[in-house]
């Protein structure tokens, strides 16, 4: 069981993750819709991992991670990203962020990846 913040712009995509987590144990602790909320939600609970959208308006998922990880060198970030996105999710990678998941989301992908961020050390 985890403590997780769901960062997407889009409700439709963070009612659905919400779902996959908490009916497998995890609690959602808060969620925002762009990275600048992410970062203030981050400092305010100190969750155990965050999902993070890349494209978002006000700021964008690559630096909110690299905020994030300004602020906890050991914050566990996984991507979600849709498919064809993969220069942005290697520049999420190189910016701090452990994995990511492919948009639409598959409960067992997600899980699998969740509970493997959650046992890896942070760079």
């Amino acid at each position: 069981m985890a403590n997780i913040l769901i960062v997407d712009d889009a409700k439709f995509m963070r009612n659905n993750l919400r779902e996959i987590l908490e009916n497998n144990q995890h609690v959602v602790v808060a969620e925002a819709e762009n990275g600048r909320d992410a970062v203030e939600l981050y400092k305010e609970h100190e969750p155990d991992l965050v999902t993070m959208d890349i494209t978002m308006p006000v700021m964008s998922g690559i630096e909110a991670i690299k905020e994030i990880k300004r602020i906890d060198g050991e914050a566990k970030i996984i991507v979600c990203s849709a498919m064809g996105q993969q220069k942005v999710v290697v520049e999420a990678i190189e910016a701090g962020a452990l994995d990511f998941i492919v948009k639409p989301f598959d409960e067992y992908r997600v899980l699998e990846t969740v509970k493997n961020a959650l046992t890896k050390v942070s760079k």
